[in-house]
């Protein structure tokens, strides 16, 4: 997650409660040394996310969901999507978004540590072939070729193994 102040990562999480309402405040190490030491800290306002100009304010009240009529500005104050279709209408916001937060926007999933090898081996042969059929499509030859290459050295440990 990045500092609400400056682009470096964050590394103090502060919650502040004030009149009933909660603001988080997420900050780098410098930042956080400089809001401990002001004696009335500044705080990000959760209507106005990062300290965002009128006019990128007014451009995220311009994002609506076609379907839940949810705006973006309304999704960063509350922190929830109001409906599966708010994924599609915050597509471009979202994705640097979980970029920054998860460090990527796929779901990777974990196996069990007893999971058999050959379970393993056959999930990473379909998340391969998989990546593979997107390079493709994005005509990104030399990452299909890679894939590939990736691909067969797999299917020959396999057959290895299976004939061990």
């Amino acid at each position: 997650m990045k500092c609400d102040r400056c682009p470096k990562v964050a590394t103090l999480h502060v919650t502040e409660i004030e009149k009933g309402q909660t603001q988080e405040l997420h900050l780098c190490e410098e930042c956080a040394q400089k809001y401990m030491v002001t004696a009335s800290p500044e705080p990000v306002s959760s209507a106005n996310p990062a300290g965002m100009s009128e006019s990128e304010l007014e451009e995220l009240e311009r994002l609506v969901c076609p379907h839940c009529k949810l705006t973006f500005r309304e999704f960063r104050s509350q922190g929830r999507l109001g409906c599966p279709q708010c994924y599609t209408a915050f597509r471009d916001e979202l994705v640097p978004l979980l970029e920054n937060i998860h460090g990527d926007t796929q779901h990777v999933g974990k196996f069990p540590r007893r999971a058999p090898v050959d379970s393993r081996k056959r999930y990473e042969l379909v998340r391969l072939r998989n990546e593979l059929q997107a390079a493709v499509a994005e005509e990104s030859y030399e990452q299909a070729a890679k894939l590939r290459d990736q691909i067969q050295s797999l299917e020959h440990e396999s057959a290895d193994a299976g004939e061990a």
